[in-house]
């Protein structure tokens, strides 16, 4: 009896949910739109826009990680953005979860989001941005999720590549891709990060999404056979880093208006090494 009152009440709270304005069921658990399928849009973009070269006069440059704003309030993001732009940050990298998935929280981060002649800004998609129907309203705002971009400096030239791990795993076309783009391009730059919203190890809170294990370790197989240096992520809303081989993986603190405490990573590149630092707000 106690087991069909509860199915009972389960129903009743679903059939509430699905009718409010603003939610629905599907969206609090799963996307719309798979990952084989963003990824194709992705590449679909890719084509019609092209892949981003940044040119640097200096030797030293950085760039500015953040994630995890869940867009909400925007005190700390325009924060971010603020100190990205006063220290001359070369770009800005939004490592997902910017939004609850809502259409209306991507109208509320691209008002403040700043001018692309004011800061270059990167975006990859989360998990959350996903709710509600959102990888429509993200690819709108933002394009693809999964490509690379390029860092010149007359010192050597740096590759930087972008996942969309916002359902968990990468799925076989992005991964196909991602083992492509090591094996073929990897050896022409100095440098070599890659950046996605779900961390491969969940250290901290936010362990909904953990990795496929046999994911994991084809891919620290790949960062170490392609001597990739960093790997940035967020998803877990509590700062952390280890060093597995050569790799850094580095997880960024989220940037919420209502938690104590927020920061922001910088990742300072020379012509010695790849260097970071916690940033608090």
């Amino acid at each position: 009896m106690e087991n069909m009152n509860f199915k009972i009440l389960l129903v009743c709270l679903l059939f509430i949910l699905s009718s409010c304005d603003n939610s629905e069921v599907r969206g609090f658990y799963s996307s719309h739109v798979d990952g084989d399928t963003r990824f194709e849009q992705s590449m679909e973009w890719n084509q019609q826009h092209g892949y981003s070269e940044l040119d640097i006069p200096q030797n030293e440059y950085s760039l500015y990680l953040m994630g995890d704003s869940h867009v909400g309030g925007t005190k700390n993001l325009a924060a971010f953005f603020a100190e990205a732009i006063e220290k001359d940050a070369t770009a800005a990298v939004l490592l997902g979860d910017l939004t609850s998935g809502h259409k209306e929280d991507y109208e509320k981060f691209a008002e403040n989001l700043p001018s692309k002649e004011a800061l270059t800004y990167f975006a990859i998609v989360g998990n959350h941005d996903l709710f509600f129907d959102g990888w429509k309203s993200y690819y709108a705002t933002f394009g693809s999720s999964s490509y690379y971009f390029t860092a010149n400096t007359p010192a050597g030239s740096d590759l930087y590549i972008c996942l969309d791990s916002g359902g968990g795993t990468l799925g076989k076309k992005q991964f196909d891709w991602f083992k492509k783009l090591l094996e073929t391009r990897r050896n022409n730059y100095r440098y070599c990060t890659v950046f996605s919203h779900n961390n491969l190890f969940s250290l901290g809170q936010g362990n909904s999404l953990t990795p496929m294990i046999e994911e994991v370790h084809v891919l620290l197989d790949l960062f170490t056979r392609y001597r990739v240096n960093i790997v940035g992520t967020a998803h877990d809303h509590e700062k952390n880093s280890l060093v597995l081989g050569n790799t850094t993986h580095i997880v960024v603190d989220d940037l919420q208006d209502e938690d104590e405490k927020n920061s922001y990573v910088r990742l300072t590149i020379s012509e010695e090494k790849i260097d970071y630092s916690f940033i608090e707000l």
